[in-house]
């Protein structure tokens, strides 16, 4: 199993630009506008939720090694690797979803 903290690593390396990642769904960000667009991040697949173009939480995150995170909706400030973000990283992965 995935932890949130694993997970917001690999966001936190696309954020800085040390990972690249690639669209792994056919809508682009904008096209889906409220949704899951998954991206792949060197073997990581991840999907985020896109509520009204914002990027609101992770739903879910497969590891090469093949663990997974999935969200809950329990506690989502302790479980959602996307709120373990800085403010800037948050503002930077969202730019790059964006434009990916």
């Amino acid at each position: 199993m995935l932890t949130a903290q694993e997970v917001c690593q690999v966001l936190r390396d696309v954020s800085a630009g040390s990972r690249s990642m690639r669209r792994i769904t056919e809508q682009t960000w904008n096209e889906i506008f409220c949704g899951l667009m998954s991206v792949e991040v060197d073997g990581w697949l991840i999907s985020f939720f896109n509520d009204c173009g914002e990027l609101d939480y992770c739903d879910s995150c497969c590891s090469p090694d093949d663990r997974k995170y999935e969200f809950t909706s329990t506690d989502i400030k302790a479980l959602d690797p996307v709120a373990l973000l800085s403010p800037e990283e948050h503002r930077k992965l969202e730019e790059l979803l964006t434009s990916t």
